[in-house]
C-alpha cells in the first residue's frame, strides 16, 4: 500500500474537494465534510461515470401520509450526497452508500491526515 499527498489541509474548505490520480491512473475524489475526509473511487457503480465530479446535495426523499399518499418529496435534514453526474444515482458522501440499493456503494479508500497534510492510502 503507498500514500498519495492529496492537499495541504486548509486547501480543501469545509464542503469541497479534491481529485487525484493514483499510480495506476485511478481518479479518486477526497471530500471534506465537517471537517473530516473521506475518499472515493472516481467511479460509479451503476454504469461508471465520474461521481466525484457530481453536484453535493442534500438528500431527498418522499414523505407519506397514514393512508400513503405522497406529502411531496422533502430534503432530508444533515444529509449530504454526492450526485452523479451521468445518471443523478446518489451516494452518501460520508458512507458512499446509495439509499435505495443497499448493495451498491462507492469504493472507499483510507485517509490520513498528518502534519498538516492529507493523505489516501491506495490499495
Amino acid at each position: 500500500m503507498k500514500e498519495i499527498f492529496v492537499a495541504h489541509e486548509h486547501e480543501i474548505s469545509d464542503g469541497g474537494r479534491k481529485i487525484v490520480i493514483d499510480d495506476d491512473n485511478i481518479e479518486i475524489g477526497v471530500f471534506r465534510v465537517d471537517g473530516a475526509f473521506y475518499a472515493w473511487r472516481n467511479d460509479c457503480p451503476h454504469q461508471g461515470g465520474p461521481v466525484c465530479q457530481g453536484k453535493l446535495m442534500q438528500g431527498t426523499e418522499e414523505r407519506l401520509d397514514a393512508d400513503r399518499r405522497s406529502l411531496g418529496i422533502h430534503y432530508r435534514a444533515g444529509s449530504l450526497n454526492i450526485v452523479c453526474p451521468w445518471h443523478g444515482f446518489e451516494f452518501d458522501v460520508r458512507t458512499g452508500r446509495h439509499f435505495g440499493h443497499a448493495k451498491m456503494r462507492l469504493a472507499s479508500y483510507p485517509v490520513t491526515v498528518r502534519d498538516g497534510g492529507v493523505y489516501v492510502v491506495a490499495k
